[in-house]
């Protein structure tokens, strides 16, 4: 059970409830780009295993020389702070990885884990998408099956994990929750899902949202959430 989360309080409610592993993001209202260097020390801090998201920019995935160059080095800092793992994607174009450039940071990454994140749900054959990943020596891969929802994407999801054959993990993630959590696992046979555990609060001061300092309301990681996903995985 990955939880991903964006800030101290955050790293804080999955230790405390028991979450087996932290996605550590920046601006998770964005889907999730790279934290800053003292983010991740306090996640490593931690003592759960952190996956850090390196995602230069918000937008696409399709990274010209500058974006690849500023990525690169974040993932060699991320290894020498002590993440288990870093979270990466890049596209060639609207329907296919960049295997160039994923094949790159495999290299970089050397010996923590490496997590192709959900660009993959971008590609026009996810499924297919499994075999190249899984040679480029990927250890996960984060997808919602190409759907906007895990659950929506259950049956490409199911078709992904048979295609890895064991060689790398998938992960079912977006709008995974306490409600369908086992039902997921059971459909798709996944090894391992990724959720928010979070609610939604109003920031209390209406210009926040106005004056563009922030996109939707406030996302706070609730550790009686983590507990509700981690019984009903239990319970299955």
């Amino acid at each position: 059970m990955e939880i991903c989360v964006d800030d101290a309080d955050g790293i804080a409610a999955v230790a405390a409830a028991g979450g087996d592993r932290i996605e550590l993001c920046g601006a998770l209202a964005l889907g999730g780009l790279t934290p800053s260097a003292a983010l991740v020390a306090c996640a490593v801090d931690s003592g759960v295993p952190v996956h850090a998201m390196v995602r230069p920019r918000d937008g696409d995935f399709r990274y010209d020389a500058g974006d690849v160059a500023v990525a690169t080095e974040e993932i060699r800092r991320m290894v020498a702070q002590g993440v288990a793992g870093v979270v990466v994607g890049a596209m060639a174009d609207d329907h296919r990885l960049d295997l160039d450039i994923l094949a790159r940071w495999r290299d970089v990454a050397k010996d923590v884990a490496i997590v192709l994140h959900r660009a993959i749900d971008l590609v026009a054959d996810p499924v297919a998408a499994v075999e190249a990943v899984a040679g480029l020596g990927y250890d996960h891969i984060l997808t919602s099956g190409g759907a906007a929802t895990a659950e929506q994407g259950a049956a490409v999801i199911a078709d992904m994990v048979a295609a890895a054959n064991g060689r790398v993990a998938i992960i079912a993630g977006s709008g995974v929750s306490a409600d369908n959590v086992a039902q997921l696992i059971a459909r798709t046979g996944v090894d391992a899902v990724h959720a928010s555990a979070s609610i939604r609060e109003p920031w209390g001061d209406s210009r926040i949202e106005a004056m563009g300092f922030a996109s939707g309301q406030r996302r706070r990681t609730d550790p009686a959430r983590i507990t509700a996903i981690r019984q009903a995985i239990e319970r299955g």
